[in-house]
This record gives C-alpha cells, sequence and structure tokens, in this order.
C-alpha cells in the first residue's frame, strides 16, 4: 500500500524546513525559526503591517505577535516606524537584514527543489488539484 499523499507531503515539508533551518544557522541565523519566517515575510511582502494585522495574519493573539516583534527587533530583521495615516499606531518594517533574509530563504528553496528534477510535473499536479478543488478560502503564504 503506498504511504498517502498527506503524510509524504508533510514529510517532504518537514524535511525541507530542517534543512532551510540548519542552513540559516550555519550562515549567521541560528535564531530563525519558522514563526519568525511566517512573520517577516509578511513584513516583506506588504512592506508592514501594525501588531494588530500581523496577529490577525498569523493567526495568534496581541501578545504572541508582539513577541515575535520583539525578538525580529532585537536581531536586526524589523523595526517600528510611525504608521502613515494612523497617528496612534506603529508600522512594523523589515529592515535590510530582514529583506536579505527573506531573499536568501527563496535561493535555498530554489536549490533544495533543484534537487527533485520531477517536482515541475508534481507542482503542476498539486496546482490543478487545488485549483480544481480549492474553496478559494485558504491564503497561499510564504512558508519556511
Amino acid at each position: 500500500m503506498p504511504m498517502p499523499l498527506p503524510l509524504l507531503l508533510s514529510m517532504t515539508f518537514r524535511l525541507f524546513t530542517d534543512r532551510l533551518h540548519a542552513r540559516l544557522a550555519e550562515e549567521g541565523h541560528p535564531e530563525i525559526r519558522p514563526a519568525h519566517g511566517y512573520a517577516i515575510s509578511r513584513l516583506v511582502v506588504t512592506d508592514g503591517q501594525t501588531a494588530v494585522d500581523l496577529a490577525a495574519y498569523l493567526g495568534v493573539t496581541k501578545q504572541g505577535a508582539a513577541h515575535l516583534t520583539r525578538e525580529l527587533e532585537t536581531w536586526g530583521y524589523a523595526t517600528r516606524t510611525r504608521h502613515p495615516t494612523d497617528g496612534r499606531a506603529q508600522l512594523i518594517v523589515a529592515t535590510a537584514r530582514g529583506r536579505a533574509l527573506v531573499a536568501r530563504v527563496a535561493e535555498i528553496w530554489a536549490e533544495e527543489e533543484s534537487r527533485m528534477p520531477e517536482l515541475d510535473t508534481v507542482r503542476a499536479a498539486l496546482r490543478s488539484y487545488v485549483d480544481d478543488n480549492g474553496d478559494g478560502r485558504t491564503p497561499m503564504r510564504p512558508v519556511w
């Protein structure tokens, strides 16, 4: 009996993620965990977020988002600035170091994917499945 596809996909994701974080640690980013990746990617893609918006995106409490944000700030991946339209809010934005990290992660993902030449066929089949069966509500998020 073949391994169920969801389990195989989960195992593959875990392997990719573990390899990514091992490489990041070797390259000087040992503190980064997947939760940081979701947060910093969102900051890069959106050119900044309020803590409330970031918490909603991540599906965590405001306190959880504040904790992640403080860590990212401490490590130099993010900073706070005045919100351009709301004088009461602060905008959390990625620093040059944060943007470089996101770019490096994309390079590492591509390197890992290049190790599987048949991946284009798998990707096309999975994309077709999602397009044909998805409800349009599941957001596609940068994941690492």
